[in-house]
């Protein structure tokens, strides 16, 4: 199977919570003294111009503003939940997204391995019935079982002939596979969606990919997350391609957005979209869409940035841009209208 992987770390902290999770690192006594704040910057500056997918972007006058503005922090954090605090803080207003620190529950490595098997504990996705109208909530992209839960709504909505389908993205923040079923059952033929770049390609290229870049270019193809970020950081581009699966929902989908809908999951808005297999409906998605990996840090930390960006062929860029709806409305009134227009249709 062919597709993409975006994993925040968000949104697998806020899953892990539910599920089997792996185990804490103990944590040494002398972490709780103040930290030696200018080593720990001094490795996340480091580790970010080592893998950063595309360097040149730590030159601008944001990034340069971000790194005084952590050092500052450093100089004035006195435990390390402040630092965190901070620094997560101080982020949400960056110059990019996918870039955080958290106490390591577990080395790098071991997250990375964990998040390959991990199992949201059921809450993932969620089907639902308006008569013969079918409305799929997707909380998120991660997770096994949020998979088979989107296996088993399509076994169930295509023998019940449901005169559409209503997906829910609205709170779906992001995380790795689900959009791979969410869209496949959907498909009566592949479709290219778009290609992640990284640091090769942005150091001998300089320019954004067009479609003509993929032509010979082989679809990645696999379930692994450790498996995607080790090829999306190795090769140029990584060429995404969602393909049909069976059983096949052939009705009216209508996709619903927010400004929280992010990730993985405006890749999968941006797919349906293009794909002309769904009307969009609700708000112009949260424009953060690049591959997101985590690193050890001095001091029991652990710091996620971004290691390869995106590109659509069909809308270019998503991060910082977002994925435009068909019929922009309030994100609350979204499935009102949708449940409308479906009904008008109808007549």
């Amino acid at each position: 199977m062919n597709i993409a992987i975006h994993v925040t770390l968000a949104a697998m902290l806020a899953t892990a919570g539910c599920a089997a999770r792996p185990p804490v690192a103990p944590i040494p006594a002398e972490a709780q003294a103040p930290a030696r704040w200018a080593e720990v910057t001094a490795a996340i500056n480091a580790t970010m111009r080592l893998r950063h997918y595309n360097p040149a972007e730590l030159d601008t006058p944001a990034y340069q503003a971000m790194e005084a503005k952590i050092e500052e922090l450093g100089r004035a954090a006195e435990t390390r939940e402040d630092f965190v605090r901070g620094f997560n803080q101080a982020w949400r207003e960056g110059p990019f997204s996918h870039v955080r620190i958290d106490v390591a529950q577990s080395s790098a490595a071991d997250t990375a391995a964990f998040l390959d098997t991990m199992r949201v504990g059921g809450s993932g996705a969620k089907l639902e019935w308006r008569e013969d109208i079918a409305i799929l909530t997707v909380n998120t992209m991660m997770g096994a079982d949020t998979i088979e839960q989107i296996d088993a709504a399509y076994s169930e909505i295509i023998p019940r002939n449901a005169r559409a389908l209503i997906i829910d993205l609205r709170a779906n923040d992001g995380g790795a596979f689900a959009g791979i079923p969410l869209v496949g059952h959907t498909l009566d033929k592949p479709y290219d969606a778009g290609v992640f770049v990284s640091q090769p390609w942005a150091r001998e290229k300089r320019r954004a990919p067009n479609a003509g870049d993929i032509v010979g270019v082989t679809p990645w193809a696999g379930w692994s997350i450790t498996a995607f970020w080790r090829d999306a950081q190795e090769n140029r581009l990584t060429r995404i391609q969602f393909v049909p699966m069976g059983p096949t929902y052939a009705g009216p989908v209508y996709v619903l957005t927010s400004k929280r809908t992010a990730s993985a999951a405006e890749m999968t808005a941006d797919v349906f979209k293009g794909s002309g297999r769904a009307t969009l409906l609700g708000e112009t998605t949260a424009g953060a869409m690049l591959s997101q990996k985590m690193y050890d840090l001095p001091e029991g930390l652990q710091l996620s940035l971004p290691i390869a960006d995106y590109y659509s062929l069909t809308a270019g860029r998503i991060e910082g841009a977002g994925v435009s709806p068909h019929i922009a409305v309030p994100a609350a009134d979204a499935l009102d209208i949708a449940l409308a227009r479906i009904a008008t249709d109808a007549k």
